[in-house]
């Protein structure tokens, strides 16, 4: 006979994976068509053709490329060759990893229609916002625009998209047979992580006190969501498994506000997502990267907190 605490984990791994695999399986052929049929060099070149527009551009690049942290880099090399203004850039980095269809989909799976909402208000109006207020300051030309970008790792990720960031490399296939063939890449690349935020889940479910949390990020104060903020940088929590341990967390205490800071901290501005972007942006802007996103956390969080 199972143990008590071992049956509830088990119960709420299966009841959390069910869940968020079909919804991946969902959004990975939408994101699999979307590439195959709406090409990632033209949408570059676009954003560098009108930059009036560039943040709001740069934000909506972003929300249509859920690329893993490494791709990400090629794809700003990519911009930044073409001439795009750092503001552009900036917009895209933040959104590319907060906004994107995969973590919507999986917060409406987790929360709802309502958190979804908000939460995309909140991100998307820090990618746009950030990206213009760099472009206005004295830092706007932070930005790497070394000969060696315009070559190096630019058809990678950014341009064919290889298998290593889930998407099929190009071929002679018909272009919906591509799209599946991208689609099953990243549903593969993205289920582990899955799993392990199900199995993580049901560990905190049945063995994490709930004293714990509530000394730590619980509650309705302030200082929780900046705490949670902060540490979510470190963390590096990936957006598959922080939703099904965050769902554990706010059950034993976590405050909803603390919850979505430490979305926001650790999937916008990881340790190794701040390596990666330092690769293209110097130092000045790696710095306001940083702040910007640490910044939408705590006001993020304090949102959910006290007005939803």
């Amino acid at each position: 006979m199972l143990d008590v605490k071992l049956a509830i984990a088990l119960e709420e791994f299966f009841y959390v994976a069910k869940g968020l695999v079909v919804i991946i399986a969902i959004v990975s052929v939408i994101t699999g068509l979307m590439r195959e049929f709406i090409p990632q060099k033209k949408l570059q070149a676009a954003i560098t053709k009108h930059e009036k527009w560039g943040s709001l551009l740069g934000a909506l690049f972003g929300m249509l490329t859920p690329f893993c942290s490494a791709a990400v880099v090629p794809v700003t090399m990519a911009m930044a060759s073409m001439g795009a203004s750092l503001g552009t850039v900036m917009s895209f980095i933040i959104s590319a990893p907060l906004c994107n269809f995969i973590v919507l989909a999986m917060i409406y799976a987790a929360f709802g229609l309502k958190v979804t909402v908000v939460y995309f208000s909140i991100t998307f109006i820090a990618a746009v916002l950030g990206g213009y207020l760099i472009s206005k300051s004295p830092w706007k030309n932070e930005i790497k625009r070394a000969d060696e970008l315009e070559n190096n790792d630019a058809k990678g990720c950014g341009e064919n998209q290889s298998n290593s960031c889930g998407v099929a490399k190009a071929s002679k296939s018909p272009r919906i047979l591509n799209a599946m063939k991208g689609a099953l890449a990243l549903f593969k690349r993205i289920i582990p992580y899955v799993l392990l935020g199900a199995a993580i889940s049901g560990f905190s479910a049945a063995y994490l006190p709930a004293d714990l949390v509530e000394k730590y990020v619980g509650g309705d104060s302030f200082l929780s969501i900046v705490v949670a903020s902060i540490i979510g940088i470190p963390l590096y929590l990936r957006i598959e498994m922080a939703i099904p341990l965050l769902n554990v967390l706010i059950a034993k205490g976590m405050g909803m506000g603390a919850a979505l800071a430490i979305i926001i901290g650790g999937t916008g501005a990881s340790l190794p997502e701040i390596a990666l972007v330092s690769a293209v942006l110097k130092k000045k802007a790696v710095i306001a990267f940083v702040g910007i996103v640490l910044l939408a956390a705590i006001i993020g969080g304090t949102i959910f907190q006290y007005v939803i």
